[in-house]
């Protein structure tokens, strides 16, 4: 199944992307909730329906050189333990939305990966449970990342959460398999980025597991795993694409917005 949340005149909704149209879950219906087809009554035109990010999470976890290849690409040993950081909510985009290279940084890169999302509450995620139990889906993502301010600060929050900085795909990918799918990253047609999920350092189960003993993960929350080898500078006009194997692809333009503090 495939989940979207859609803009349908004044109205905003959750829905089932079908073939040509979109069916509206309830009103009150949050990434979580059971899914009941006979309270999907209302059936939109693709046409007539404005795709937006489809989650709105309270937080963004984000999982650094978790792929052996690009962490030696950017010089850095390899991780003992995942590491985290976050990215702003408000990176947020969607297909189509344009990533804007900020006047603050002059190395604006892609990185793009497979993300995940939370579906319901979890913490401290015990031995003798399922963590996969608690993801809802699966969406294509970029993790667009000022480099050299990434270097500059040493921390990573700045240079991850400029606005735009995060597109996402507008589906979330109910019922996948993820354990050995390709994740590439083309830059104007032009292959930059490839490798497979199965390469990562720590799996979906273990991140879970890790994540959910330093904080809690809310339902709708998300959570980017890392990025194969190959990142590289983009710039304005450029078109950047992600495509996740039985995922889904993401297509953004790049262009610049001239802000300076």
């Amino acid at each position: 199944m495939k989940i979207c949340r859609v803009r349908y005149g004044t109205v905003v909704r959750y829905g089932e992307l079908r073939d040509g149209s979109v069916a509206l879950f309830p009103a009150h219906w949050q990434i979580g909730d059971p899914i009941d087809p006979a309270h999907m009554t209302d059936d939109v035109p693709v046409e007539d329906a404005e795709f937006l990010v489809p989650v709105e999470p309270s937080k963004i976890v984000c999982v650094g050189r978790n792929y052996a290849k690009h962490a030696e690409e950017l010089n850095n040993p390899l991780p003992e333990e995942p590491l985290l950081f976050l990215k702003a909510p408000s990176a947020l985009i969607t297909e189509g939305e344009p990533i804007r290279i900020p006047a603050q940084s002059e190395q604006v890169e892609h990185e793009g990966e497979l993300a995940f999302v939370i579906g319901r509450m979890c913490w401290s995620v015990g031995p003798n449970e399922n963590p996969l139990s608690y993801v809802f889906g699966y969406l294509p993502a970029n993790d667009v990342t000022a480099r050299d301010l990434q270097r500059k600060d040493v921390q990573f929050t700045r240079a991850k959460s400029f606005d735009s900085f995060c597109p996402v795909g507008r589906t979330i990918q109910t019922d996948a398999s993820v354990s050995d799918v390709r994740v590439t990253t083309t830059v104007n047609g032009e292959l930059r980025q490839e490798g497979r999920t199965s390469e990562m350092i720590f799996d979906i189960g273990y991140l879970i597991r890790y994540i959910s003993e330093q904080m809690t993960l809310n339902a709708g929350d998300l959570v980017l795993t890392g990025t194969p080898a190959g990142v590289s500078r983009i710039l304005e006009g450029d078109v950047c694409v992600v495509d996740i194997e039985g995922i889904g692809r993401l297509s953004n333009p790049v262009t610049t917005i001239e802000t300076s503090f």
